[in-house]
């Protein structure tokens, strides 16, 4: 009688949770201080639900950090309350409007709070003094972002050199930093937009309820539907219309777009990823259509 060995191969699914998880158990041995960005959108929180898991039954052994553009949408405020609570995690908020107030960043009445987040998460992260910041960056997004790898050195101006980034051969690591300097990390790295929503349904993952369809004022600006809001005043000609609408992904709500959708539960917004043709970040984020490396361009001064 022959004896057969069970097939021990992993799912797709598990084998990115696998690796995932790796990588912050390895980031939480190698770094003195990390810290978890956090959005408030479907990516940091799959990111937030795979640290859990990593160090499960104890509590992640890092804060979360979110930078406050004070133009965020309410739906992702309470969605990050809600985990940083069930968690007990501790919650930094970086505020932009803050910086400005205390000379970090100048508002000169046309730079967008979007980009001034960059100045703003530099400065919590001197202050505070992490050494690795996780972020919830994929390579399918975009192009920039396609180019870093899953450690991703700064220098001590919290910028990055394209040009010049480590090799991680046989996905092994390289996290040594001079004082000043820290390392952003990428643990969903080799993730794709339908991977993630995957795996918030296996997981029954809580996330904002704009993420599914729902009725929405909106009106049309360059070619992306903006949400009615005081923040985002009407220019000539434009006008609002209520429709049936859900967001690809989230931000700063004076350049986030949403997309018509009826798409009301996970099966669905799946199947409506799968026949799609533009990234989340090209189809709705009015701060990636300024240029063709507008996101490389803001990486390197210290973006997410």
């Amino acid at each position: 009688m022959s004896l057969t060995h069970a097939d021990y191969r992993l799912s797709q699914l598990d084998e990115l949770e696998a690796e995932s998880i790796h990588i912050f158990r390895e980031v939480a041995a190698e770094f003195e201080k990390p810290v978890l960005m956090f959005s408030g959108g479907k990516d940091s929180i799959v990111m937030l639900r795979l640290a859990e898991k990593a160090f499960y039954p104890a509590k992640i052994p890092f804060p979360v950090l979110q930078v406050d553009t004070g133009y965020d949408f309410p739906e992702v405020l309470e969605t990050r309350d809600n985990w940083v609570n069930r968690l007990g995690v501790r919650l930094v908020v970086a505020s932009v409007e803050e910086a400005i107030a205390n000379g970090v960043v100048v508002d000169d009445g046309k730079t967008s709070r979007n980009r001034m987040q960059i100045g703003t998460l530099l400065n919590a992260i001197e202050e505070e003094g992490f050494t690795a910041a996780f972020g919830g960056g994929r390579r399918d997004e975009e192009k920039a972002r396609a180019k870093e790898r899953v450690y991703s050195h700064r220098d001590d101006f919290g910028q990055w050199d394209p040009k010049n980034q480590r090799p991680e051969l046989w996905s092994l690591y390289n996290g040594r930093i001079h004082g000043g300097e820290h390392m952003r990390i990428f643990p969903l790295s080799n993730w794709t937009e339908l991977d993630i929503w995957h795996y918030i349904g296996r997981e029954k993952i809580e996330i904002p309820s704009i993420y599914f369809s729902h009725q929405r004022r909106v009106f049309v600006r360059d070619g992306m539907l903006l949400s009615e809001s005081d923040y985002n005043p009407l220019r000539k000609n434009e006008t609002v219309e209520e429709r049936t609408v859900r967001f690809r992904t989230v931000g700063d709500l004076t350049l986030t777009g949403c997309v018509e959708s009826g798409a009301s539960t996970v099966d669905e917004i799946i199947d409506e990823i799968a026949v799609a043709t533009v990234t989340e970040r090209g189809a709705t984020r009015g701060d990636d259509r300024f240029s063709e490396a507008a996101m490389e361009d803001r990486k390197k001064e210290g973006y997410f």
